[in-house]
């Protein structure tokens, strides 16, 4: 089932996806894959399409319907990050995030800036804040704001014309951005990480894959299909499972320390087995 082409430039197509359970009749699940559809414009992200996807995750977080997410870009083009063509004002939206209606109406630049900062920087943060896990299938280049979006997802999957890159530091700004400061280290690092914020060097998908920032590399007619297989096959499990793994592991990297992410896993493991799904597993046998 795939949405009307959306004049923001977000394509959303949803994927049905039988779920066994043990009457064998199957539930109804869904797999979203969101579409950046801005290929004449490197796929970069303008208000319209940020809006869109603000509401997009939405919708998806609070529906118990849906399992998984891909994020893709249309053509050869993950995501060149922001519109820089749009003024910072057109990146600006008062009903994507609470944050841009205090600012919206400042007198001044700075705090419109912030705004339009803020609205990109927490469509990322939902994307990893997401219940249902999020794959990546980065078939280009993911540079700036496209870079973090690719960093924000839990899983990555890369055509082997992918490069990636926090250029920021390239145009006289930080290269701490969007979020890359926290992802790209718990992710390859912290030395890899420093070579790479500090020279904003663009980098292609082999070496993405050498230092564990992406699954594997798969070409360009094959990659989304990978990405939909492993969204299946997550699917299968009990959502609340899913979202609690995706959720303690995550908290589990922040960890103070070992005591602490114990804690949040025995929590988690008893809120789990109130559910029944792991009694009927077990009558199930082992798949």
């Amino acid at each position: 089932m795939t949405s009307p082409l959306s004049p923001t430039g977000l394509r959303i197509e949803h994927i049905p996806v039988a779920i066994d359970n043990t009457d064998d009749t199957g539930d109804a699940g869904v797999i979203t894959v969101l579409t950046i559809d801005r290929p004449r414009r490197g796929n970069a992200l303008d208000n319209q399409t940020l809006t869109e996807l603000h509401r997009a995750l939405d919708a998806i977080n609070g529906d118990p319907v849906q399992r998984a997410v891909v994020i893709t870009g249309e053509g050869s083009i993950f995501c060149a990050g922001a519109d820089m063509k749009a003024a910072p004002d057109d990146l600006t939206d008062l009903t994507a995030h609470p944050y841009a209606a205090l600012t919206a109406s400042a007198p001044t630049s700075v705090e419109t800036i912030l705004a339009a900062q803020e609205l990109m920087a927490s469509a990322f943060e939902k994307v990893h804040r997401l219940r249902q896990p999020v794959i990546a299938v980065v078939n280009g280049a993911a540079v700036g704001g496209g870079f973090a979006l690719a960093l924000a997802c839990d899983i990555r999957y890369a055509t082997p014309s992918a490069s990636f890159g926090a250029v920021f530091i390239r145009h006289g700004i930080s290269a701490c951005d969007m979020g890359v400061s926290y992802h790209l280290p718990r992710l390859v690092g912290a030395s890899r990480s420093a070579e790479l914020l500090l020279t904003g060097r663009v980098f292609g998908a082999q070496e993405a894959v050498d230092i564990g920032l992406v699954l594997e590399l798969a070409d360009p007619g094959a990659a989304l299909d990978r990405a939909i297989a492993k969204a299946r096959e997550i699917a299968q499990y009990s959502p609340l499972a899913v979202w609690m793994t995706k959720e303690t592991m995550w908290q589990t990297v922040d960890s103070p320390n070992l005591r602490h992410a114990l804690d949040i896993e025995n929590r988690t493991q008893v809120m789990c087995t109130g559910t029944g799904d792991l009694t009927r597993s077990f009558s199930r046998g082992p798949r």
